[in-house]
């Protein structure tokens, strides 16, 4: 992980202090049922991010990504619009990228087994803000359940390893949601192999909970969220 620019803040939006220092590069997995609120973190993080003055990088399996964006920029409402980028992976889309009025940018790719097509969206994304002077950034992806659907783990694995890469030497945070009852424990496993740290969710007696594994020594306590 690379450690030149100034650390990632995750604490407010998580709860938990361990993540008020995350190192630049630091890819984590955000793991947890249906209904955990794991994509909602996701953009919430993205959005401090950009209300801080970094980048924001949506990829979205599930959402269009002009609602992705104006979900963020409603969170973020001092933001810049030139700092949101969103990445498209839903079925029968066309693989296009434009800027919007606004001047976020929005690029499609035909569907979320088109991992090459998700790489070049994430890499012209981070060359956009970076040609921008944005020099800091998140990445938030969601759904890697819905990835593997289509694909395979091994398949995941591997683009979220290279993506690990791509974050790493550009100092970015990766934050990726997968759905922990989707899927065997072998899966889990494998992917979990492509992340630095393990953030999970879950739901006790009507309450969401969340832990860190990974970034520090130890594991934190579970925490309300």
């Amino acid at each position: 992980m690379g450690s030149d620019q100034n650390m990632y803040d995750l604490s407010e939006s998580i709860g938990i202090d361990a993540a008020a220092s995350v190192q630049p590069g630091t890819s984590i997995l955000v793991s947890g049922p249906a209904m955990t609120g794991k994509e909602e973190l996701l953009f919430e993080s993205l959005a401090e991010g950009a209300q801080s003055g970094e980048g924001a990088v949506a990829v979205t399996t599930g959402g269009r990504a002009e609602d992705v964006i104006d979900e963020i920029r409603e969170r973020a409402d001092d933001a810049s619009s030139d700092r949101l980028c969103a990445i498209d992976c839903r079925t029968d889309s066309d693989r296009e990228g434009f800027q919007r009025d606004d001047g976020a940018y929005v690029n499609r790719v035909s569907g979320p087994a088109d991992m090459t097509g998700i790489g070049i969206g994430i890499t012209e994304c981070f060359d956009r803000l970076h040609n921008a002077g944005i020099d800091e950034g998140r990445l938030g992806l969601a759904n890697l359940s819905t990835m593997i659907t289509y694909t395979d783990k091994q398949t995941v694995f591997k683009f979220c390893h290279v993506l690990s890469s791509r974050l790493d030497s550009a100092s970015y945070l990766g934050l990726f949601a997968i759905d922990s009852t989707a899927h065997d424990e072998q899966t889990l496993q494998v992917i979990k192999q492509a992340f630095d740290g393990l953030l999970e969710l879950r739901n006790s007696e009507g309450t969401r909970e969340a832990r860190l594994l990974g970034i520090e020594p130890t594991p934190s306590e579970w925490v309300e969220v």
